[in-house]
């Protein structure tokens, strides 16, 4: 196949585009035009979205988001390259299963429904935003769940710097359908080429539920790869060293057939 030149970045929960911005210069720098969507209600300096809450996140779902990322894939002149973290790797997913995509790298992925882990650091990390005691409303985390969740490697004083930047307000409901059949995902069909990346310590999608993800997948004719990084947690795309994650992904962009 020849290598699209187009990439679409799709970013995770508590995220916005702000979030790429290291990776969009880093691609766009290897001649890649690069597109970074935001979720619906998710545009925006996060400062101020935590400043002021939108009480419209809570009305969306995995599917809106899904659609709303879609849409603008279809205005673009190639089927690009997807890029999604957590939540946006189950986004690119869904989005490969309709066919909106050349190929899918999914870093550190939301899983698809019916996968599931037992891991204690999944289901702690977890909990705070689908608690049904919750009920629609919108969920601003705290700096101490973010470093639980996210930067468990660093120190809280590292991981205060980072929310401050990029930590936006969030949809329960999104996490929540994506358990259910906005997150189903038929892996026996044939599907374009998938990469998975896990961070080794990752509290809030461990590595084993990123295999388990990739092991779904069963058409023997489509290709997938699956690539676990040390020492690095969910914050992977922004942790200290972020750059040999982007060139490992540039790597296999480039290889593709």
């Amino acid at each position: 196949m020849v290598t699209p030149q187009t990439i679409v970045f799709i970013h995770g929960l508590f995220q916005n585009p702000k979030s790429w911005e290291k990776w969009q210069k880093y691609f766009e720098q290897q001649g890649f035009k690069c597109f970074t969507p935001a979720y619906p209600f998710h545009e925006g300096e996060p400062d101020i979205l935590r400043k002021n809450i939108d009480s419209n996140l809570r009305g969306i779902t995995l599917r809106k988001v899904v659609g709303s990322v879609a849409h603008i894939i279809d205005t673009l002149p190639e089927k690009p390259i997807l890029i999604g973290h957590s939540m946006g790797g189950l986004v690119v997913q869904k989005l490969i299963s309709m066919n909106k995509g050349a190929a899918g790298i999914c870093i550190d992925s939301a899983p698809p429904a019916g996968i599931f882990s037992f891991e204690w650091s999944f289901l702690k990390a977890n909990l705070p935003t689908i608690n049904p005691l919750k009920g629609n409303s919108v969920f601003l985390p705290s700096v101490q769940w973010f470093h639980y969740a996210f930067c468990n490697t660093m120190t809280l004083e590292q991981t205060q710097v980072e929310y401050d930047k990029y930590v936006v307000p969030e949809s329960r409901n999104i996490a929540r359908s994506s358990t259910g059949k906005d997150g189903k995902i038929d892996f026996s069909k044939p599907h374009r080429p998938l990469l998975f990346i896990a961070g080794e310590k990752d509290h809030i999608i461990p590595a084993s539920l990123n295999e388990k993800n990739y092991h779904a997948y069963r058409d023997k004719r489509s290709k997938r790869e699956f690539k676990s990084f040390p020492d690095r947690t969910h914050y992977i795309c922004g942790q200290e060293n972020w750059e040999e994650v982007a060139s490992y992904v540039e790597r296999w962009i480039l290889n593709l057939k």
